[in-house]
């Protein structure tokens, strides 16, 4: 079995700057300018698949560019290892998309949705790596007790 990969700084900022190429075809796929009218697809349906999985597939990268800023953070020593695993989690409930949205959509986009969703379930899979592997944050219980003892064994 091989061992979990840790989260370093290249490893972020490699997944960082991958997002942001992802983001930026996410926007341009879904800018809705015009493009409604160009679709071969049947109208109201056509709209809310378009406009559903516009908003789930932004979600997403939105999820997972704060994902890597927060690490990015930490890396920086912006943020606290505690502050990080508190506000550093991810949705599993983001990696889903609607099959049925997904075959209204022209191939070119359906195929950029599933790209998103692939990158979010490998931060998902990092992040849980990740979260095994890294020592539990000490709880305010645990420290003060460690203060207690320290100072009774003084």
């Amino acid at each position: 079995m091989s061992k979990p990969a840790t989260i370093n700084p290249r490893i972020v900022e490699a997944l960082y700057c991958e997002a942001l190429v992802l983001s930026d075809e996410v926007r341009c796929a879904f800018t809705l300018s015009g493009r409604l009218e160009r679709m071969a697809i049947d109208g109201d349906s056509g709209r809310i698949a378009l406009s559903s999985e516009g908003l789930r597939t932004t979600t997403r990268m939105m999820h997972a560019i704060a994902w890597l800023l927060n690490h990015r953070a930490f890396f920086l020593g912006e943020i606290s290892d505690l502050q990080l695993r508190r506000h550093g989690r991810l949705s599993p409930a983001m990696r889903q998309s609607d099959p049925a949205h997904a075959a209204l959509l022209e191939p070119a986009t359906a195929q950029l949705v599933e790209a998103t969703r692939r990158f979010y379930e490998r931060l998902l899979r990092l992040d849980q790596s990740w979260r095994l592997t890294s020592p539990a944050a000490t709880g305010a219980i645990a420290r003060l007790r460690e203060r207690v003892e320290g100072r009774v064994a003084v």
